[in-house]
Formats: structure tokens, C-alpha cells, sequence
């Protein structure tokens, strides 16, 4: 029987041949993250996408390490429908929140030691620690002692030299490299950083949130035109992201190789899926639309409403005037109290604080099992 061993092994940049797979990649997406994404989504709209692939991104962290939450509870919890909120409800809720402050900060700030602490400290508040939950009473804190990780042939580096190792992995993510290495840059901190085993516990939440931020600084997120959702390419095989990331534990070229080869393929098929939705057409076509249709066919909307909805999905924002040809013969005093209506169903919602013009509401608790339906159907979720 063999035991998990420590074998240090020095940090370097490997360099693929020009014929590789990888080389291949690099090439596909620098495209990707070159590509003017031009959308015509109103920004209310686009804003309420991105905070839900915030949710989806963080269910998608907390799945890989094997939190079974489901979308539903979790968006029935945002709504305040929900029981007391779980553990493991606290746990994803926190990776949302974090991914917030990512996005708030990410701009003006560096990605140094004290980044590193501070998204590891808000990925564990409020979490208990093991046994009781999956948290860790000294966040924001490198372990003081020695760890194994699950399934895996690598031992960690002892308490005493954690810190020398994350100095060594910053530098490194600090030095200038031309702009093609960018992507194997991430996928090698990725991997490191596992490999350091820094905290006591939520390292993978942590780097994949770090990897998050990496990817924005690299670019591959225009102002709030593009969403960014690189967990959920880690989950849809988590057995296969974590044998990858065991090649690389070796140290040998090949290996860490064959681990940026999986973490860049994984992440250009959800950079390809993901981008859909900045096309408005996409998002009307094939999610508002049928999403709307769901809802009606299961009685969940009226056939007024599932007509109104409809039109406000075509249009994108509308005002009183646009529902005339619904309510044709209607006094405007009759047309005002059907939009209040709609806003106190939370089907609508204002373009601006006291504004008169609408835009849908796809965090509504009427059309929620459409989108789940819908997002579900065409892949979007873990």
C-alpha cells in the first residue's frame, strides 16, 4: 500500500510545442477573448443574467465539492420563500457573494496575499467547521497544520512552508510573460495553488474563485457585456477535473501539460456556450420566450399575462402606450392598474427608481420553473 508523499517540485512556465492541442487553444481563445461582444440587452435585463449565473457559478463551485444543493431551493431561499437557510445554502450564497465583490473590486485591486485572504474569509463566513460544516475557524489564515487531500497520491507542503510557496506562486503571477501564455499562467496557479494546499479547508472554493478573477484581469470579460461562469466547466466531471489536476501533481511537463490542456478545452466550451447569451436574439428565441411558454402551459400565468409577457419579451422595455393592441378599448386608468398589477406579481419591473417604462422580471417567482426548464434544456446548468 502506498502513502501520499510530498514532492516538492520548482515552479516554472512549460512551454507547448506549436503542433500541440494546447497550442491550438491558446489560439481559440485569445479569439474568444478578443471578440467585441456587441448586445442588445437592455442592461436591466443583462443585470439580472449575471446575477444569476453569480448563483449558478457558486452552486457549480459548491457541486464539485459535493454540495448537492439544488437551484430551486436555492432561488426560492432569494426570494424569501424558503425555510431556514442550511449549511449548504450559506456555503453557495457565500460564493455568490463573493463573485459580487470580485466584480467590484477586481478593476483597482492586485491579486496579492491579502486578496487571497480576503476571498477566503468571505468564502467561509458564517460556515461552521468540520465536522458540523464545511467552513474553517481560522479563514483568512494559512493552516498551521499538516493536511491530505482526498483520493489524491500528494501530500501538501508542511505549515513551515506555505508561506515561502504562496510568496513564489504570486511572484510568479506577478511577472510579465507576452500576453499568449496568459491561459496557461491560470491554469498553472490553478493547479499550485491545490497543490499548496494553503488553508485548512476551501481551497477549491477559493481558487476557483481566484480563478474568477484571473480570468477577468486577462481580459475575458468586457465591461458587462460578457458573463463569466468557469466553475461550471470544472463540474460537469468533477472525477475528470480532479485526475487532471493529479497528472499535475507529478511535476513532470507532460503532466501539468495534460492538466492546462484539460482546464483550457473545459474552459472554451463554456466561454463558446456562455457568449449565446450577450445575442439577443439567442436569449429571446430560446430562453425568454419558451420560458414564458412554460409558465403558461403549466397555469402559472394567465392568458393576459402570458400575452403581455410576451410582448415585453419582443420589445425589451415598454411603456403604457405598448399595451394598447392588448387592451384594445381600455381606458388608460384600466391599462395603469393592469401594469400595477404586473409590478406587484413582480413580473415587471422599472427601467429606473419611479420610471414608467418596464422590463421583464425573469427573477419572478411565476416564471422561475420556465427558466430553470429552459436554462436546463439548452445546458446552461450544473
Amino acid at each position: 500500500m502506498s502513502y501520499p508523499e510530498y514532492r516538492p517540485y520548482p515552479l516554472g512556465l512549460p512551454s507547448p510545442s506549436f503542433d500541440s492541442k494546447i497550442t491550438d487553444l491558446i489560439i481559440e481563445l485569445d479569439h474568444l477573448r478578443k471578440k467585441e461582444i456587441r448586445t442588445a440587452i437592455h442592461p436591466v435585463l443583462f443585470k439580472q443574467l449575471v446575477e444569476l449565473f453569480h448563483i449558478v457559478e457558486g452552486l457549480a463551485s459548491a457541486r464539485i465539492e459535493g454540495n448537492n444543493t439544488q437551484l430551486l431551493e436555492l432561488l426560492e431561499l432569494e426570494s424569501g420563500l424558503g425555510a431556514n437557510v442550511s449549511e449548504e445554502v450559506r456555503e453557495i450564497r457565500n460564493l455568490e457573494n463573493t463573485l459580487a465583490f470580485i466584480d467590484s473590486v477586481i478593476g483597482r485591486r492586485d491579486i496579492d496575499l491579502s486578496f487571497v485572504f480576503e476571498i477566503h474569509q468571505r468564502i467561509m463566513e458564517g460556515l461552521k467547521p468540520p465536522p458540523a460544516g464545511d467552513g474553517d475557524s481560522e479563514a483568512g489564515k494559512f493552516r498551521q497544520v499538516e493536511v491530505g487531500i482526498a483520493k489524491s497520491s500528494h501530500l501538501p507542503p508542511p505549515p513551515w512552508e506555505i508561506r515561502g510557496q504562496m510568496d513564489e506562486l504570486l511572484e510568479f503571477l506577478g511577472k510579465s510573460y507576452p500576453p499568449k501564455y496568459d491561459l496557461i499562467i491560470s491554469a498553472i496557479v490553478h493547479h499550485r495553488f491545490v497543490w499548496i494546499h494553503p488553508f485548512t479547508n476551501g481551497n477549491g472554493r477559493t481558487v476557483r474563485m481566484l480563478t474568477y478573477a484571473l480570468l477577468i484581469k486577462q481580459g475575458f470579460k468586457v465591461n458587462t457585456k460578457r458573463i463569466l461562469n468557469p466553475a461550471s466547466a470544472f463540474c460537469l466531471d468533477r472525477d475528470q477535473y480532479y485526475k487532471s489536476l493529479a497528472k499535475a501533481d507529478r511535476g513532470d511537463h507532460d503532466g501539468i501539460l495534460e492538466w492546462c490542456f484539460y482546464m483550457l478545452n473545459s474552459l472554451r466550451k463554456e466561454f463558446e456556450k456562455i457568449d449565446h447569451l450577450s445575442d439577443m436574439t439567442f436569449l429571446k428565441t430560446k430562453i425568454l420566450l419558451p420560458s414564458i411558454d412554460f409558465s403558461y402551459q403549466k397555469k402559472f400565468l394567465t392568458e393576459v399575462e402570458w400575452r403581455i409577457l410576451k410582448m415585453v419579451a419582443e420589445k425589451q422595455l415598454v411603456q403604457a402606450d405598448d399595451f394598447k393592441d392588448i387592451f384594445k378599448n381600455k381606458l388608460p386608468q384600466e391599462i395603469s392598474r393592469q401594469i400595477r398589477r404586473l409590478r406587484q406579481l413582480n413580473l415587471l419591473i422599472p427601467e429606473k427608481p419611479n420610471a414608467r417604462k418596464y422590463v421583464l422580471n425573469i427573477r419572478s417567482d411565476l416564471l422561475r420553473m420556465g427558466l430553470l426548464y429552459v436554462f436546463d434544456k439548452e445546458g446552461f446548468l450544473p
